[in-house]
């Protein structure tokens, strides 16, 4: 086909080569150029004709050699499939020689088998037949037994095991009772040394913080400059702030509601600013909040670093520095954290330096132990506070232990090291001692009924009252059914029962009462 098209192509050259020969010739009315002109044309036709041909031929040459190369190619495929099937079937030869050995193998295990199975067969019928006789020699026994006793086979195992179950029970309560005051004698001395020592060598103010701020204003004339006009004022700095500003009949006095102690700090200082400069307007109100905003967050630094020093506490992260910086505005049940973190930093410190461990490094995670409570973009609300502030601490790039520390001073993970302990310890005695943190009355009542049902539950258990703030459980039982051996066994038990069902700060004691009237009239 190529081949043609070479041909027509110098065909149609030469053809319109001609014509315009003969245009000319006609056009000049010349013979002798006309002469000329057919025998150029009849020149490029002889050249067109014979460069068809060579095109041809080498066409040919290419379609040949292209045949014999696919040929070749086939041919090598061919060879390959060949040597390909003569494997597999070398494989199956092997694998069919293989499965043969193997049958006769299994045949002659089947055989041993069988042998085997027999002799097993006549051993368990020799074994039913022992049994059988067995069985019938020990209700002969039984039978004796019982008309020797005078019980039924029934009576005389519950009998068993109710003094078997009695016996345990008191050897069991005696037996962890003396170990545990063995164990109280033991680390008596020490842990009350440590401890008194570190509690009087520390005294941290008592501080509650509320989801609302007073602001105080010089007179009520002052509130209605603040709402503004139709109450575009009050509702910038609102929204300028994420704050709820009150205004209501309250004299001299604005209210700023807002969960953020950092929000409502801002909202008081910004519009102490306004109320001072006397300029109240929503162009005015974003700027003094904008400078406000930043004003708080050098402050957050400043009082992270001076709290650092203060502690002698090198090479914090400067992230964790804010963080330390922005516990001033947060509060946990009612406790200051910056407060609560430098308190428990200080027992860390004086405890782990009594104990022989290393004060710095208890210290520093003593600070940081409650980082995860502070509110940041960053938190997971689905992370509980230890192991938030343990990965915190792990992404700048703090010690291993205070890592573990951080995360396992709630239980959340393992504790790896001796500072965890530690500082789990004196995070409860911070958290615990009496005005530190406030409770809310439903859960304190809760816990003092819980307190005295548990005592209930206990036979023999008449009255159960909880007082000193349910610090001491007092537990009055009737005396006919409660000895004064089992007395001091309901005690431990009630207070193991308080120890695994509830939380609860500090310790709970049990006073177990027991009283014996002899009453008589003379007449």
């Amino acid at each position: 086909m190529e081949i043609t098209n070479s041909i027509v192509v110098a065909l149609s050259v030469g053809f319109f080569a001609g014509i315009i020969v003969i245009r000319i010739l006609n056009k000049n009315k010349s013979v002798g150029l006309l002469n000329e002109a057919k025998k150029e044309a009849e020149k490029i036709i002889e050249l067109a004709n014979e460069k068809g041909e060579n095109i041809k031929k080498n066409k040919i040459i290419q379609a040949k050699e292209k045949f014999l190369e696919l040929k070749s190619e086939h041919e090598k495929i061919i060879f390959s499939r060949e040597d390909k099937i003569k494997a597999l079937e070398h494989e199956v030869s092997s694998k069919e020689n293989l499965v043969e050995s193997t049958l006769k193998k299994q045949e002659s295990l089947n055989l041993d088998l069988d042998k085997k199975l027999k002799e097993v067969e006549n051993k368990i019928s020799l074994l039913d037949k022992k049994k059988v006789e067995t069985e019938r020699v020990r209700k002969e026994q039984i039978k004796q037994l019982e008309s020797i006793s005078g019980l039924s086979e029934t009576e005389a195992k519950e009998s068993l095991l109710e003094s078997l179950k009695k016996d345990a029970e008191n050897d069991a309560l005696i037996y962890a009772k003396e170990k545990m005051e063995e164990a109280e004698l033991t680390v008596k001395e020490n842990s009350k040394k440590i401890i008194l020592n570190t509690i009087q060598r520390i005294g941290a103010e008592e501080t509650i913080d509320n989801t609302v701020s007073v602001f105080n204003i010089e007179s009520d004339d002052i509130k209605g400059r603040i709402i503004g006009r139709e109450g575009r004022n009050i509702r910038t700095l609102e929204a300028a702030t994420g704050v709820e500003i009150i205004v209501d009949d309250t004299p001299e006095a604005i209210i700023l509601s807002c969960f953020d102690s950092i929000r409502r700090e801002i909202a008081r200082i910004s519009l102490h600013k306004l109320v001072k400069d006397g300029r109240i307007h929503p162009a005015r109100i974003e700027e003094v909040v904008t400078k406000t905003k930043k004003e708080i967050d050098q402050e957050i630094i400043e009082v992270g670093k001076r709290t650092v020093i203060d502690l002698g506490i090198n090479g914090l992260h400067p992230e964790l520095i804010k963080y330390v910086g922005r516990m001033k505005y947060r509060s946990s049940y009612g406790q200051n954290l910056l407060q609560h973190s430098k308190e428990v930093a200080k027992l860390c410190a004086i405890m782990a330096s009594e104990m022989g461990i290393d004060a710095k490094m208890a210290k520093r995670a003593g600070l940081l132990h409650d980082i995860g409570k502070v509110p940041s973009v960053e938190k997971d609300i689905e992370t509980p506070h230890a192991i938030l502030g343990m990965q915190w601490a792990e992404k700048y790039g703090e010690k291993p232990d205070v890592c573990n520390a951080i995360g396992a001073h709630h239980d959340e993970i393992e504790m790896s090291s001796l500072i965890s302990p530690i500082i789990q310890v004196c995070d409860a005695m911070s958290g615990a001692r009496p005005g530190a943190r406030r409770q809310v009355l439903d859960s304190y009542i809760e816990r003092l009924k819980n307190l005295e049902e548990i005592a209930l539950e206990f036979d023999g258990v008449e009255k159960a009252y909880a007082i000193q703030a349910g610090r001491e459980l007092r537990v009055i039982v009737e005396s006919e059914k409660i000895n004064d051996e089992e007395s001091s066994n309901l005690s431990f038990k009630i207070s193991q029962k308080i120890q695994t069902d509830m939380t609860y700060p500090g310790q709970v004691k049990v006073t177990v009462i027991r009283e014996t009237r002899s009453i008589n009239i003379a007449k």
